[in-house]
C-alpha cells in the first residue's frame, strides 16, 4: 500500500509517501515540504499565534493535497516538541482537526526517541549490537540506548536546534558570550541525563540521526546526499569540535555557502553543532554513523508491524 506520514515538527511541515507492506522495506515515493518554524514562531505566553496556526492549518491542508494527488491510502498525521509544548495546543489540534479533518497525534518525547530507535535498528540491523542513538530536532533533542528494538532507557531534552537558536543566539554573527552561555546550558542539561545510560554500560554502536548531524557530517567532509542512501557516513567529534568555533564567528549567510547546508537551517546550525559536540563529549563517542531513517520511517515501521500482528 501507499502510506503518507505527515509530520508537524518543530522546523518543518514534512509529508514522506512510501510504498510499503508489512516485511519489505518502505520506498520512498515522494517527499512534500514546507518550512515553518513553529518553534520560532510561540509567543511571550508560549502559545501558538494566529498567523502561525494560519500557516499550519494552510500548509497541512497543501500536504493533504499531495497526498491525494500521489495515492496515498492512509496518511499518519503526528506531531512533535514545538504542538506538544505550545500553551494553547489543544485549541491549536482542535482548529487543526475541524479544518483539516486531520487528528494529529502529538508524540511525546519518549515516544520520539522509541520510534527513532526503531528506525535505526530496523536500518543497522542486530548485528549492530547495543546502540546509542542521538537525534536533534527543532525542539528537542533524544537519547535511547538499548539492545533489542525497544529501547533501554530514553530521554528528550528541550535543546532543540531552533528552539536554543530563537531563545539564545540572537545576534548574526552570535555574541561570543550568548555562545558560550548557550554551551554550558546545553552540557548541564545533557550531563543530567548521561548516568541514566551509561549505568547501561558501553554501546557497540552510536548512531545520530536529523537534518542536523546530516549536515554537520556534510561539512566535515562525508559524502553528498546524491550519492545515496547507502554510503557509510560518520562524523567524527574531533572534526565537530574544529568546526564549532568556525561556525561561531560565520554570519547566517556565510554558513548557508558550505556544502550541504540549507539556507532554511544556516541560522541554526551553530546551535545544533553545540548540542551535538556536547553529546558526543559527555556520552564518551569518539564518532557517530548517520542514519537514513529517524522518526518518519519508524512511525510507518510500527504501523506496518500492526498490521503485520493483525
Amino acid at each position: 500500500m501507499r502510506l503518507g506520514v505527515l509530520d508537524v515538527g518543530s522546523n518543518t511541515v514534512h509529508l514522506l509517501v512510501v510504498d510499503a507492506h508489512p516485511g519489505a522495506c518502505p520506498l520512498p515515493a515522494h517527499s512534500h515540504k514546507a518550512e515553518l518554524r513553529l518553534a520560532q514562531l510561540l509567543d511571550d505566553d508560549g502559545a501558538i499565534g494566529p498567523h502561525g496556526v494560519d500557516r499550519l492549518v494552510s500548509v497541512i491542508k497543501e500536504a493533504l493535497q499531495a497526498a491525494e494527488d500521489k495515492g496515498v491510502e492512509e496518511v499518519l498525521p503526528f506531531a512533535t516538541s514545538a504542538v506538544r509544548e505550545a500553551r494553547n495546543a489543544d485549541d491549536v489540534l482542535d482548529r487543526v482537526r475541524v479544518e483539516t479533518g486531520v487528528e494529529l497525534q502529538v508524540l511525546t518525547g519518549s515516544e520520539e526517541a522509541r520510534l527513532t530507535f526503531l528506525a535505526a535498528r530496523r536500518w543497522f540491523g542486530w548485528s549492530s549490537g547495543k546502540l546509542l542513538v542521538l537525534d536533534i530536532g527543532g525542539g528537542s533533542l533524544e537519547v535511547a540506548y538499548g539492545i533489542d528494538e525497544e529501547p533501554d532507557a530514553a530521554a528528550s531534552l528541550p535543546l532543540g536546534a531552533g528552539r536554543l537558536t530563537a531563545g539564545w543566539l540572537p545576534g548574526d554573527p552570535p555574541d561570543p558570550d550568548d555562545v558560550r552561555a548557550l554551551r554550558r546550558h546545553v552540557r548541564t542539561e545533557i550531563a543530567r541525563t548521561v548516568g541514566e545510560f551509561s549505568r547501561l554500560g558501553t554501546p557497540d554502536h552510536v548512531v545520530a540521526t536529523s537534518k542536523t548531524f546530516k549536515q554537520l557530517a556534510r561539512i566535515a567532509g562525508a559524502a553528498r546526499s546524491a550519492e545515496g542512501l547507502y554510503v557509510q557516513r560518520e562524523l567524527k567529534r574531533e572534526s565537530l569540535e574544529g568546526w564549532v568555533p568556525r561556525l561561531a564567528a560565520m554570519t547566517e549567510q556565510e554558513r548557508a555557502e558550505l556544502p550541504g547546508v540549507s539556507e532554511g537551517r544556516a541560522g541554526q546550525l551553530l546551535a545544533g553543532a553545540l548540542v551535538a559536540e556536547a553529546a558526543m563529549d559527555l556520552f564518551g563517542v569518539e564518532r557517530v554513523e548517520i542514519c537514513p531513517w529517524a522518526l518518519r520511517e519508524g512511525v510507518i515501521l510500527r504501523r506496518l508491524d500492526h498490521m503485520e500482528s493483525l
